[in-house]
């Protein structure tokens, strides 16, 4: 591998605060990024798609490459579930495990390491935090994906999870002068906004009131924000 290999990195981007400032702290640490979409056929993904574009165009630069947009649909298999039908979506009041996508990052990077593979990418990069409570967001998970991709593929893969010891409000002041309002983290949309009122608009909302950063995401609702868990 020549140093300039070693250089590049995919990131998987999902248009969410941590993905996205973690495709920016690559890039401004000079590395060479690939990021990476995994569409799966859940229903918030087109305004995702949206938001991933524009947050992409707007921070822009020679080492940041065109985003690469990958296929592997789960809705054969989720069937029902609430993130390919929008029906019962976790609200601002549930617990962060009601949001669980079973086997997430295994598929997110299942088709991710094929293409780091084909195209000479040594590694690839995403963005759980501290605390994350699935099973696939470990460190154990993420160093046996690793030796299974390297064995399976005849390529030495590695996972970076840069953000692993932080906090979503400790990744809000990292990216605090990145136009954080064109990232997107609501799972039950309204058109191109942010609802204000599903699981993920809460924890988001909370994380800038942390971080003591000031939020400029549009919201369509704003409900009073209880701990999460608490009903």
């Amino acid at each position: 591998m020549t140093h300039s290999d070693s250089e590049k990195v995919a990131v998987l981007v999902s248009g969410g605060l941590d993905s996205c400032v973690l495709t920016s702290h690559l890039a401004a640490a000079g590395r060479t990024v690939f990021p990476v979409y995994v569409q799966q056929g859940l229903h918030w993904e087109p305004v995702e798609q949206h938001w991933t574009k524009r947050f992409l165009a707007a921070i822009a630069q020679p080492c940041l490459q065109p985003l690469q947009e990958i296929v592997l649909p789960v809705t054969d298999l989720y069937q029902s579930h609430w993130s390919t039908t929008g029906e019962s979506t976790p609200d601002h009041l549930s617990d962060d495990r009601e949001v669980y996508l079973p086997g997430r990052n295994l598929l997110l990077l299942a088709k991710t390491c094929l293409y780091c593979a084909l195209n000479q990418i040594p590694s690839a990069a995403l963005g759980p935090l501290a605390g994350n409570p699935f099973a696939d967001s470990t460190p154990e998970f993420f160093s046996r994906f690793e030796e299974m991709a390297s064995l399976a593929l005849g390529f030495a893969f590695k996972v970076e999870t840069p953000f692993a010891k932080l906090t979503k409000a400790d990744v809000i002041r990292l990216g605090r002068h990145l136009p954080l309002e064109l990232s997107f983290s609501c799972i039950q949309p309204a058109g191109l906004e942010h609802c204000g009122a599903c699981n993920k608009c809460a924890e988001r909302r909370r994380s800038f009131r942390e971080a003591n950063v000031e939020d400029k995401t549009r919201y369509q609702n704003l409900p009073d924000l209880a701990s999460p868990g608490t009903h």
